[in-house]
């Protein structure tokens, strides 16, 4: 895997704050969650955190295979990695009981990482896109103009 493209796609993942993450079941039966961090874990695993939900979860346990998206959407610059999760560990837990979270939906109570081997990185966009797997050389990034790229 690019080390260099799985770093342009963490910087774009931080940037933007959210990365979607799809996941199916043993019988192919897909969830979908959100995602709020992403952070490169060597030169071919990424690792994710959130308080994932328990159908993200589940389905992990079934079938490690995995798909995050990393969109900008007002740019439309975009990439789907697609990989297998390797492990999942426990970053954070709720300390503690509130009475008016009876009142609420149930939410996640431990916050956790997954580690993913990224097999493939390919172009995500609103635009038309091929699907074909990312280009492998740097000098064929594309790179998203914003403020993280601009020093003034």
């Amino acid at each position: 895997m690019n080390l260099e493209l799985l770093k342009t796609i963490v910087e774009l993942g931080e940037k933007i704050g959210h990365l979607f993450i799809a996941t199916s079941d043993r019988h192919g039966e897909p969830h979908v969650g959100v995602a709020g961090k992403i952070s490169l874990e060597g030169e071919e695993c990424i690792s994710i955190t959130s308080w994932f939900c328990p159908g993200t979860l589940e389905n992990l346990n079934e079938n490690p295979h995995i798909s995050i998206v990393v969109w900008e959407s007002e740019e439309d610059i975009g990439y789907q990695l697609i990989g297998v999760s390797q492990r999942i560990k426990e970053v954070a837990m709720l300390n503690g009981f509130s009475s008016d979270m009876e009142k609420r939906k149930p939410i996640p109570q431990i916050e956790r990482s997954i580690i993913i081997k990224v097999k493939k990185v390919i172009d995500f966009s609103h635009a038309p896109h091929s699907d074909i797997k990312y280009p492998l050389k740097p000098s064929q990034l594309r790179h998203f103009t914003s403020s993280v790229n601009n020093v003034d």
